[in-house]
């Protein structure tokens, strides 16, 4: 097993790795810019590195300061957590060809899933199903008119180096289409540095369920059941549950297999997510795109299927077995997890300030996955997520439950945030009953 750890990320995903590497006995290493000298995880690992000021190009983006602290500290791996550069192919070979262990999928992995265009294509190759759309990005706004009239209105113009619901637009017609074009291109360009854009059908009733992977040391893929998550806004998700009230046996059966397919595609290694858009009128699912990372979401599949997902890399990392017999996973009772961010209840909007009153709930069947205490200042520099709630029990109906007195004994005072927007969710029938899909914030609002 890696002896010692640098994980490269802050808050909540951050303490999580670091909770999880003390109780294996792993010498936990964080890196910290200086907006988040004071928050939990720095003074939970073991040794902690500054590595810049806050702003994330400077720190967490900063790959020569993270290799850097690794260096000065002994570190023998590096776990990127999600966003910033867990999904960046140049440091992942960069970390390896330092000597280092890279606690993730390969560079090679990541490169051919990163390109949306590209990533279709290797599953459409694979048998796993392909919403309609562009087999090459649409080179100029001609090229998209061409493809969306022969895909069918309405379109998603997507970014095809996007991710994490940014750089995507619906359009209902070729009117809308000229403008989402242009709009998502120039986007991009800004944010990913490539403005290449496919076209793709849109479907306006659809859920957004995803496959939970993991590639293990000895090269098989295996798939720890699925996750519902179309409860979000601007197409990113606020709630995650599993197993998907949408998802009959049947039906989850051919999506886990669809899902490991896609993983032995591209010899994939380590903890990945299959994200998939699913009709309910038809159960047609249809692939979306793949997470070559943890996901912010992975702690209702530990809860379903008895597992530590972040021990399970590292156990792959370090060319171990896994802890559980790959032949009979079996998924027990229901979990769900709320993002708890700093941003109001309404719009959605972010909020930073100084946290006045933090009191977490507990109680049988809750877990609170913080990145934030009492006295804790809120930076506008990074994601708005404050806390992940997360409640399991035996069967939805007792879930939803907990989560109720769950939310209600959260005390949040300071930066806005969305406790209450949870308090409205709990008491909707459309969610309550199950039959929801990714438009149910908008009819809310």
């Amino acid at each position: 097993m890696i002896e010692s750890l640098l994980v490269a990320n802050r808050g909540e995903i951050a303490r999580r790795i670091i909770r999880t590497a003390k109780r294996l006995g792993i010498r936990a290493i964080a890196v910290y810019s200086e907006a988040d000298a004071d928050l939990p995880f720095v003074a939970e690992a073991d040794e902690a590195v500054l590595i810049g000021p806050p702003n994330p190009a400077q720190s967490y983006r900063n790959a020569e300061a993270i290799l850097a602290a690794a260096k000065a500290t002994g570190a023998q791996a590096i776990h990127p957590g999600y966003g910033f550069l867990s999904e960046n192919a140049e440091f992942a070979r960069t970390v390896e060809s330092s000597g280092l262990i890279w606690v993730g999928p390969g560079a090679d992995a990541i490169t051919a899933m990163g390109d949306k265009i590209n990533a279709r294509n290797l599953m459409a190759a694979a048998g796993v199903p392909v919403a309609p759309g562009t087999t090459d990005p649409a080179a100029d706004l001609d090229a998209a008119v061409t493809a969306a009239a022969e895909i069918g209105y309405p379109v998603m113009v997507k970014a095809a180096a996007g991710g994490g619901g940014m750089g995507m637009g619906v359009a209902v017609d070729e009117a809308a289409l000229r403008t989402e074009y242009d709009k998502v291109r120039a986007f991009a360009e800004r944010m990913f540095g490539d403005g290449s854009v496919l076209i793709e059908r849109y479907f306006p009733r659809v859920r957004h369920v995803e496959v939970q992977i993991l590639g293990l040391a000895d090269g098989r893929v295996v798939a720890l059941g699925e996750r519902e998550c179309s409860v979000q806004r601007r197409n990113q998700k606020l709630v995650e549950e599993s197993p998907s009230p949408a998802v009959s046996p049947e039906l989850r059966s051919r999506l886990l297999a669809a899902a490991v397919r896609a993983g032995e595609a591209v010899s994939y290694r380590n903890a990945g997510t299959v994200e998939c858009l699913l009709d309910p009128a038809t159960n047609e699912f249809f692939f979306l795109e793949m997470n070559t990372r943890l996901q912010v979401e992975h702690p209702v599949t530990e809860y379903v299927y008895g597992v530590d997902l972040v021990e399970e890399q590292l156990r792959v990392a370090s060319g171990l077995a896994p802890t559980f017999d790959p032949d009979a996973l079996t998924p027990r009772g229901h979990a769900i997890e709320l993002r708890i961010n700093a941003e109001d209840p309404k719009r959605f909007l972010p909020g930073p300030g100084v946290i006045r009153i933090w009191v977490e709930p507990t109680g049988e069947g809750v877990r609170v996955d913080s990145g934030y205490t009492e006295g804790n200042t809120v930076t506008p520099f990074y994601d708005s997520l404050l806390a992940k709630l997360i409640i399991s029990g035996a069967t939805r109906d007792e879930v939803l439950e907990r989560a109720k007195a769950a939310v209600a004994a959260f005390q949040i005072e300071g930066p806005k945030n969305n406790v209450p927007f949870f308090q409205e969710l709990l008491e909707n029938e459309e969610f309550l009953s199950g039959a929801y899909d990714t438009a149910i914030v908008s009819r809310m609002r």
